[in-house]
């Protein structure tokens, strides 16, 4: 997730606590039902018609004033939407193949790859804090993903494969980003999401594959026309999507970092808690210790941070 600029004179932390965790029950509901459209578009189609419908929404929260819509440079923000648009495309490949909690939890190793390339790619220092929050937070995804060396399932890797792009992402943020407005990062992302799904579509139109049916035919998929049983749930996706960044944002200008990014964390609770309420996937108990354990990493992370 994306950290704007705070205000440190006008800090509200009991009201952004409760916007951060409103932003992650949206994203927690919404990511859901990928796997419900994944059963009738592909991947592609759905970023590119996504991209399509979310632009509009947030050149209208640039409209409101909530933020600069063009990048002040280019190139870093092309970088670092690349970065963040490669981990949303192996997210929401997970999340049509595999249970929300597994695909979370892939996602959220983006706070120990950011630990590991800050150590051994920027050769700068981290506590004994950091390396007991990068071993809680391995241990923990172990247990939710489950890999079982004698049957092992090559599709759990996917959504690590997203928390390594969106970890890179995290970096170019901070380091590359600095001076640019969450509204500009946000179009970037959307913008590069959209150029790789009209890519992969491109590619399909001229090379096409055989999609198997259902979620499992989601990468592989080409353009789906008509879509009208899709089109609702991209829709949700797309206005879902960038209200719960609204809320992101609103979040971490009334409160500290440190303190807000701890309860991004209860999207690991809303994602699980309406998959088994809506679809029946079931969170076993080491399952739930696992994410409890990503929880307190990230926690960890979050406070030795400031």
């Amino acid at each position: 997730m994306t950290m704007p600029m705070t205000l440190p004179d006008d800090t509200r932390p009991l009201t952004a606590a409760v916007v951060m965790i409103c932003a992650m029950a949206i994203i927690g509901v919404i990511d859901n039902f990928i796997v419900t459209l994944a059963q009738q578009i592909g991947l592609w189609q759905f970023h590119f018609v996504r991209s399509l419908l979310a632009l509009p929404l947030v050149a209208a929260m640039s409209a409101l004033g909530l933020g600069r819509l063009a990048p002040r440079r280019v190139r870093p923000v092309a970088l670092r939407s690349l970065a963040v648009a490669l981990a949303m495309l192996f997210y929401f490949t997970a999340l049509a193949i595999l249970p929300i909690a597994q695909a979370l939890a892939g996602l959220f190793t983006s706070p120990i790859f950011i630990l590991l390339i800050t150590a051994f790619g920027l050769r700068k220092r981290i506590g004994p804090w950091r390396i007991l929050a990068v071993a809680v937070g391995f241990i923990g995804i172990l247990f939710v993903l489950q890999p079982d060396p004698g049957n092992f399932d090559w599709r759990i890797l996917i959504p690590v494969a997203g928390g390594f792009f969106y970890a890179l992402g995290a970096i170019a943020t901070r380091s590359l980003c600095a001076g640019e407005s969450t509204v500009a990062l946000l179009t970037g992302m959307l913008i590069a999401l959209g150029l790789m799904g009209a890519g992969g579509l491109i590619w399909l139109a001229l090379f096409p594959v055989e999609a198997l049916p259902g979620p499992d035919g989601f990468v592989a998929r080409g353009w789906v026309w008509p879509m009208w049983q899709a089109l609702p749930w991209v829709v949700v996706q797309a206005v879902g999507s960038v209200a719960g960044v609204f809320l992101i944002i609103k979040a971490y200008q009334l409160g500290e970092p440190s303190h807000v990014s701890v309860f991004e964390y209860s999207v690991m609770g809303f994602g699980p808690m309406f998959a088994w309420y809506a679809f029946g996937q079931p969170v076993g108990p080491w399952q739930a210790l696992g994410i409890g354990l990503i929880v307190v990493a990230g926690a960890i992370i979050a406070v030795r941070s400031k």
